[in-house]
């Protein structure tokens, strides 16, 4: 190891980190730059692209009546699908229809307005889910 360190390439060799190039370099703006970039004068503020995960089931579709935070309206809140987000509308969506009521897909989760627990079972049991009644 040299004990005079003159330039940025020894340092690095110091430490052992492969010098770079600066004609073979990738501009800091790309998308393999470091992850933990948040804001940068040349290019403003970085978008992090953060993938959707979904949660896989574990077989059971939850069907639970939730009245908490709502002012005393119940909902019915439907969880576990393992689907994403674009299958859980069109699901929710379908949901609503049957039940003819309004509803929305929060995270994972589909709310249905109203306690229509049966024939939310009866609609995801076509739908090829098993399904368990959960809460009171």
């Amino acid at each position: 190891m040299k004990n005079n360190l003159s330039s940025l390439r020894d340092l690095a060799s110091a430490f052992g980190k492969a010098p770079v190039d600066p004609d073979t370099a990738v501009p800091s703006t790309s998308a393999t730059s470091d992850d933990s970039l948040v804001y940068s004068t040349d290019s403003g503020r970085i978008n992090q692209q953060q993938e959707k995960t979904v949660t896989p089931s574990d077989g059971f579709a939850k069907v639970r009546r939730e009245t908490k935070g709502r002012k005393g309206k119940g909902v019915v809140v439907i969880s576990g699908l393992g689907l994403d987000n674009k299958a859980l509308k069109e699901l929710a969506k379908k949901l609503k229809k049957t039940c003819g009521s309004g509803g929305s897909v929060v995270d994972e989760t589909i709310e249905v307005q109203g306690d229509k627990r049966e024939v939310i079972q009866q609609v995801l049991e076509k739908a090829g889910f098993k399904v368990k009644l959960t809460g009171g």
